[in-house]
């Protein structure tokens, strides 16, 4: 009898592939689902449907793609769906029956209804593009309302990539996405860093009620800065290498054999100068070889101007950019995502062109589904604080104290990682550090104000109070000397599952001084 796995599954609908990942809730790896005649390698699912009419036959991945070919195919075959959900500013051109959120929802439910059955799904995790977010988001909603799961989380794209490869909260990142039909680049923000509330993903689905519209866990989106793109992408590179071979093509197989050895010459290991064959049809379905070096292979791209055409786009990125002040210096990494990022000579282009920043590349296709998993390990779910927690600190200038935000409301918890504050001393051979903890009211108070006999409330409203915690502060003795102005103690706070404050203390030097329980936020 085969093993039954109990965990989360993560599906990234593409443009041009899906990908579909799974977590074991016991395991930390991640393994791409192999469906058969529907994925065309583990886990990742040409975004295609094959629906006929009256028939009602319907196939999708690798098997819509082989029926490309077929009579009809144009009103039959449907695919660069994806990109047209959710997004009206977009005008269709075609002669399919179906519209793009029909091919979607055909394509979700018949690949739902093939997941093996040795997966057993208590969460689904999906992910959605950014700048259509709320139309694609809708969709979803109305799309998930009859599956059997007990939960379904959504997370954006961007902060899904990101995550995938580790960047910290509040990174500035850039991202190259160079798919089957598109190249899209944008600069983002991530949400979180300095204490401000890290992303999440959006509930729609919880103990299998939709809470779409009731959720506290609302999402925290990457911020956009600027964004640009094209149509061009993988298969437009498919048709030069044949068009450099074949002037009329007739036939989409010499398109998939093209992709085959683009693949083949996209290799690190593949020498520059040596020719690889590849079998192509030529007039009357005659097969024959013809050969490809990686160096003939650049010359095509070069030929066809995609590096002119890179050149313009992020020249427009950077712009845009500009203007709303993020430059270069500003990014923490360049993430390349999609297969056509992987060609050498691409990677070569954006290293030159921006040589300050890393460039990371996960694994091109399934970092977003990987990312998504990262996002959300395991089936935990987090909590909402629904007050902010401050710490009472000295302002040394004006000899006042003030209240320092250590976590704010709205953000999850237990918390993933410690917030980190530097303290320094008040005056010379200062040796107790007193600790005092304060929280925001849960409701702010409006004045109200009566006109005429008739409440109204006033325009300029009381800002939210901290209150001081109704307990003993924590008295911090340091052991080493100890100098006006001078950083000399080290805090690292952090909420438990217990809903506990915790703190961990240390010197200037990395001694420890030991790890306090200060309340709970309760």
């Amino acid at each position: 009898m085969e093993k039954i796995l109990s965990g989360t599954l993560a599906i990234d609908l593409g443009n041009t592939n899906t990908v579909v990942a799974f977590q074991d809730q016991k395991d930390i790896n991640c393994v791409l689902v192999e469906i058969p005649n529907i994925t065309s390698s583990p886990g990742v699912i040409p975004t295609a449907v094959w629906f006929e009419e009256p028939s009602k036959i319907l196939k999708i991945g690798i098997s819509a793609l082989k029926m490309k070919d077929d009579s009809n195919s144009d009103l039959f075959f449907h695919s660069n769906f994806k990109r047209l959900i959710g997004n009206p500013s977009e005008k269709i051109y075609q002669k399919n029956i179906l519209k793009p959120s029909e091919c979607g929802e055909k394509f979700f439910k018949f690949l739902w209804a093939e997941i093996p059955k040795k997966y057993e799904i208590k969460r689904l995790i999906l992910t959605a593009p950014i700048d259509t977010y709320k139309g694609y988001r809708e969709w979803l909603v109305n799309l998930c309302g009859e599956l059997s799961v007990d939960e379904i989380a959504l997370v954006d794209e961007p902060t899904a990539a990101s995550l995938g490869i580790d960047v910290p909260f509040g990174s500035k990142i850039m991202t190259l996405d160079i798919g089957g039909s598109t190249i899209d680049m944008n600069i983002v923000k991530i949400q979180g860093g300095e204490g401000k509330s890290g992303p999440i993903a959006e509930l729609l689905k919880f103990k299998g009620n939709d809470v779409s519209s009731i959720s506290k866990q609302k999402i925290r989106c990457a911020e956009i800065i600027s964004k640009t793109g094209s149509k061009i992408g993988g298969k437009d590179i498919d048709q030069w290498i044949v068009n450099h071979f074949i002037k009329d093509n007739k036939y989409a197989i010499n398109l998939l054999k093209a992709e085959e050895i683009k693949c083949k010459l996209s290799s690190s290991t593949i020498k520059y100068e040596e020719k690889y064959p590849t079998k192509l049809l030529t007039e009357g379905f005659q097969e024959k070889d013809f050969y490809l070096s990686k160096e003939i292979f650049e010359r095509i791209i070069i030929e066809n101007n995609l590096l002119n055409h890179l050149n313009s786009l992020l020249k427009e990125l950077l712009n845009e950019a500009r203007g709303k002040f993020c430059t270069v210096d500003d990014l923490s990494a360049i993430i390349l995502v999609g297969g056509g990022t992987q060609i050498p000579l691409i990677k070569e282009w954006i290293t030159k062109k921006i040589s300050k920043v890393e460039i990371m590349s996960p694994p091109p296709i399934e970092s977003i589904a990987l990312g998504a998993l990262a996002m959300t390990p395991g089936v935990k779910i987090k909590d909402i604080l629904n007050k902010g927690l401050s710490i009472r600190l000295l302002n040394k200038r004006e000899q006042k104290h003030f209240w320092h935000p250590i976590f704010c409301k709205g953000q999850t918890w237990p918390t993933e990682n410690p917030f980190k504050l530097i303290l320094q001393a008040s005056k010379n051979n200062q040796k107790i550090f007193e600790i005092i903890i304060g929280e925001t009211k849960k409701e702010r108070e409006y004045d109200v104000v009566f006109e005429n006999g008739l409440p109204k409330l006033s325009e300029v409203q009381n800002e939210e109070e901290i209150i001081k915690w109704d307990k003993k502060p924590l008295k911090i003795k340091l052991n080493n000397e100890t100098d006006l102005g001078k950083d000399n103690l080290k805090l690292f706070f952090k909420i438990t599952k217990k809903a506990d404050l915790l703190v961990k203390c240390f010197d200037i030097n990395d001694e420890f001084l030991g790890e306090y329980n200060l309340g709970n936020i309760f």
